[in-house]
This record gives structure tokens, C-alpha cells and sequence, in this order.
């Protein structure tokens, strides 16, 4: 079986936490939010968040899959995968 070139889910973890700063000022982005504020008015982005943090990511992806499917949505995360590639984080 080929091995994947994708970081396990600890090590994205792992570099993002050697990264603090550089995460930190992505989440301030104007994308960011904005990506944010999306989510919130689609309603239920805290339970869904909260959940993840406990180990349940399946709302969250819906919500992010729902949202990638929308030229805006698409566009943020498109832009945001690139300023997070620029700072280190992928």
C-alpha cells in the first residue's frame, strides 16, 4: 500500500504548535474571519467546534464541505491554504 504525503493529523498538530505565532496571525486574517463569520451564519459553528475539540470532527467537515461548494467559500479557503503554505503551516 503507497504510503500518503499528507501529514498525519498529529504532525499537522506538531507544526502548527512549533508555528504559534504564524497560526495566530492566519487566524487574525481578514480571510480568516471572514471565513468565520460564514460559518457562524450558517448557524451551529460553536457546537460544532466543540465538538471536534472532542475528538467528533464530522459536523465541522460538513459545514466546511457545505461551504466549499460556494464560489466565496471556496475562494476564502483557496487564499487562506495559500497564506498558510507562505507561513509554514502545510
Amino acid at each position: 500500500m503507497a504510503q500518503s504525503k499528507q501529514p498525519s493529523m498529529g504532525q499537522a498538530a506538531a507544526k502548527m504548535m512549533q508555528n504559534k505565532g504564524a497560526v495566530e496571525q492566519l487566524a487574525q486574517s481578514g480571510d480568516a474571519q471572514q471565513l468565520l463569520a460564514m460559518l457562524k451564519r450558517s448557524g451551529g459553528v460553536e457546537e460544532a467546534a466543540q465538538a471536534a475539540a472532542q475528538g467528533n470532527p464530522a459536523q465541522l467537515m460538513e459545514m466546511m464541505n457545505r461551504l466549499m461548494h460556494t464560489q466565496e467559500g471556496a475562494q476564502l479557503v483557496q487564499r487562506i491554504t495559500k497564506q498558510a503554505k507562505e507561513a509554514g503551516l502545510s
